[in-house]
């Protein structure tokens, strides 16, 4: 493979990191979802490039998917969901932002540790590739863990499939069919809580999981 082409391909995985950072750092919701949305965008170049460093046409549709559900249509909706659940305030975390950080750099080196050694006789680019997609997993769960607000844990949760859409299409691509599906498995995941997030909202008056947890133990 050319140089410049792994360059590239190394240079747009490893900005999906970056970005992973970015959205544990955000602590005010409309930030939160305008950085899941330039997650997404990242995620759709990556794609993107392997499909064109692999030569594999059908990864340019996974890259269409990313960009248009992922980047566009549930940034919005998650925009207009949280107007109308009244909730523009900040991100309360579990976790100080400072720990969260340190413990993020913690996981990326675990991740580069892990997948180079597993990896060892693999393509250098699928390896390197893995190791910023477990990355990236490994940074989504710690979103969802270290977040008291749902919606913040729901954009943990998208954030982390990125990483897994990122694993499965460098490591030489995946089957159309299967993206298909989990794009829509997402979706109808995502219409799912929307609906949940107003149920909450009705009857708790807040998404907050510590006011869920206060409430279970009044009733205990």
């Amino acid at each position: 493979m050319h140089s410049l082409t792994f360059d590239i391909a190394h240079l747009l995985a490893g900005s999906l990191v970056l970005v992973s950072f970015m959205l544990l750092y955000q602590d005010r919701l409309y930030a939160l979802l305008n950085v899941y949305a330039l997650h997404a965008f990242v995620l759709a170049l990556s794609v993107a490039w392997q499909a064109y460093a692999q030569d594999a046409p059908h990864l340019y549709i996974t890259a269409a998917i990313a960009l248009m559900f992922k980047a566009i249509l549930i940034p919005v909706v998650l925009h207009r969901m949280i107007v109308k659940l009244g909730i523009h305030r900040e991100v309360e975390t579990v976790v100080g932002i400072g720990p969260t950080m340190l413990l993020g750099i913690g996981l990326v080196a675990l991740s580069m540790v892990v997948m180079l050694r597993v990896t060892a006789e693999a393509d250098p680019l699928v390896r390197e590739d893995l190791a910023f997609a477990l990355s990236v997993v490994l940074l989504g769960l710690l979103m969802m863990v270290t977040r008291q607000n749902v919606v913040s844990q729901v954009v943990g949760f998208m954030s982390l499939e990125n990483g897994l859409v990122l694993a499965a299409t460098g490591a030489k691509g995946m089957p159309l069919v299967v993206e298909i599906s989990v794009a829509f498995s997402i979706l109808i995941a995502f219409i799912v809580i929307g609906i949940f997030l107003f149920r909450i909202r009705e009857r708790f008056d807040s998404v907050d999981v510590a006011a869920l947890d206060s409430y279970r133990g009044e009733r205990e």
